[in-house]
């Protein structure tokens, strides 16, 4: 029989039609395979995990077929401990289903750093020194003594702490200092219209102490700037004095209108 007489055989068209239907089989079910392994078709949005704790996340992941993976911790001081810091995928990102969100967490256990020696440092270098240790200056106490405005006393949580002693970053550290004599006194500074961080640092330089805070548009400090304060500006106030502030929202109040 010769090449074409068999390629025109019931024998050959049989056997052809059988491997045809044997690829689409096997085609089909290919696809049907790869479209169950990569769950074709079937995605959920990521949330927001930023300032949630991991006992929370582990529910919503079981319950919503996500998995979740702790790659970093870190320090922040603005998030509670234990709760996600940030997150990848973004929130709002469409994933397949079991998808892995990767997250950094903020650190349980706080940093520590040691605690300089402050004694006979003037206020400003012992500022500075706080600063670059991450720690901040806490309460100001002046007492009569010739060294005027140096450190005699540093104190946390009420007790005199040593230097090397190990403490949290970012804790405050109370100062006590000398006033050289019994009438020394410092001028309030201006005040209004500034942030609390700044008025915070004002008020150090000039041995001041920030007293009450009332906050008249809610506590937000990021939109909040001091709309009154007492002493007023330019007051004669003894060495350790306190000053209350008054704060307003910018986004309630015109600050530059009621300023002129």
């Amino acid at each position: 029989m010769s090449f074409f007489s068999f390629i025109k055989s019931r024998l050959f068209l049989k056997h052809t039609l059988i491997a045809v239907v044997i690829t689409i089989v096997i085609i089909w079910t290919t696809m049907q395979l790869l479209n169950l392994y990569t769950r074709h078709g079937t995605s959920i949005v990521v949330p927001n995990f930023i300032g949630i704790s991991l006992e929370k996340i582990k529910d919503f992941a079981l319950d919503n077929g996500l998995e979740y993976a702790i790659i970093d911790s870190i320090y922040d001081y603005s998030l509670p401990k234990g709760t996600v810091a940030m997150q990848d995928p973004l929130p709002g990102t469409k994933v397949k289903k079991y998808r892995k969100v990767y997250l950094t967490v903020v650190a349980l256990r706080p940093e520590q750093v040691s605690m300089p020696n402050l004694i006979d440092l003037t206020l400003r270098q012992a500022s500075s020194m706080l600063e670059t240790y991450g720690l901040k200056i806490g309460a100001l106490t002046y007492v009569p003594d010739i060294a005027h405005n140096a450190v005699l006393h540093q104190k946390y949580k009420g007790a005199e702490i040593k230097e090397g002693i190990l403490i949290e970053k970012g804790s405050k550290i109370d100062l006590i200092l000398g006033k050289g004599g019994d009438n020394e006194t410092s001028r309030v500074p201006d005040l209004i219209g500034k942030k609390q961080g700044q008025a915070v640092l004002l008020l150090q330089q000039a041995s001041l102490n920030l007293g009450n805070e009332i906050f008249l548009d809610g506590n937000d400090t990021t939109t909040s700037r001091i709309y009154k304060q007492k002493p007023e500006a330019n007051s004669s106030v003894q060495f350790g004095g306190i000053v209350d502030l008054w704060y307003r929202s910018e986004k309630k109040f015109d600050f530059k209108k009621n300023n002129k």
